[in-house]
């Protein structure tokens, strides 16, 4: 089985499976909630999928996102923070935001979200 190196964090995964054309691994649930941790889980032409994880008080400071993005809580809670204005957020819930807009995320929990632009 191959080795497949997170190029954002330089952390090294094992797919559970893979041939030419699919791989499944669990790198998303193995991912550890400690202080700030963002994995690039997957990158084509098309769109981008990033794994978020944040510990309770922990903040994602303020950046922009080059295109429109989703944010998808998978299990937490969180504040996006997005021109003077805050949305909060719990598991399972979806939000939209556009890209090139200054924002930020605090924990109101241990939390993990995934970024789809």
């Amino acid at each position: 089985m191959n080795t497949v190196v997170n190029n954002m964090t330089g952390h090294n995964y094992y797919p559970i499976y893979t041939n030419n054309m699919y791989t499944v691994n669990n790198i998303i649930a193995t991912q550890k909630i400690k202080s700030l941790q963002v994995l690039k889980v997957f990158k084509n032409d098309h769109f981008e999928l990033l794994s978020i994880s944040l510990e309770k008080d922990a903040i994602f400071p303020e950046h922009t996102s080059p295109t429109d993005a989703v944010l998808f809580v998978i299990e937490g809670s969180v504040v996006f923070h997005i021109e003077d204005k805050e949305f909060h957020l719990s598991a399972l819930q979806i939000f939209h935001f556009p890209g090139k807009t200054s924002h930020w995320v605090t924990a109101r929990q241990d939390s993990k979200f995934l970024i789809i632009r």
